[in-house]
């Protein structure tokens, strides 16, 4: 039985577990979908669905709450204007955990965890356009002729 136990340690003190959790959440937020271990996975849930109720509430203190929690000007950002509207009709739920298969190396359980009706262009934030250069045209040698 497990009757008192609150949530899952991961192996980890409680200092790195925080940063671990806080790392997460601003990951979730800026890409909205990650892939983890589904342990951390189903820790994450209630905290983001947590993040998204609080954003939902357009006080002074509730923003300041966030960023205590997040400290990320941008992952606030991102709740309070884009997040907070897109589930403005919803009263909860807002992530899923979808089961991903075994990691290779050590055979851990993984897991994908997202946003409900995520955007699919938040997972290309950070990856740089490609410029369109011409391609400079090689040079064609002559042959030479060896023996």
């Amino acid at each position: 039985m497990r009757h008192k136990f609150g949530y899952r340690k991961l192996n980890r003190t409680g200092e790195h577990r925080k940063a671990l959790f806080q790392n997460m959440l601003n990951s979730l937020i800026k890409y909205e979908q990650i892939i983890t271990t589904l342990p951390k996975a189903k820790e994450l849930k209630p905290k983001i669905d947590k993040l998204i109720t609080l954003g939902k509430k357009a006080n002074l203190k509730e923003k300041k709450d966030l960023f205590s929690k997040l400290q990320n000007k941008n992952s606030v950002k991102k709740i309070y204007d884009i997040l907070s509207k897109r589930y403005a009709n919803r009263k909860g739920g807002y992530s899923r955990v979808l089961k991903a298969g075994f990691r290779t190396g050590d055979d851990s359980p993984m897991a994908v965890i997202e946003l409900i009706d995520r955007d699919p262009n938040a997972k290309k934030v950070d990856k740089p356009k490609q410029k369109d250069t011409p391609k400079k045209d090689k040079e064609i040698l002559p042959k030479t002729a060896t023996k």
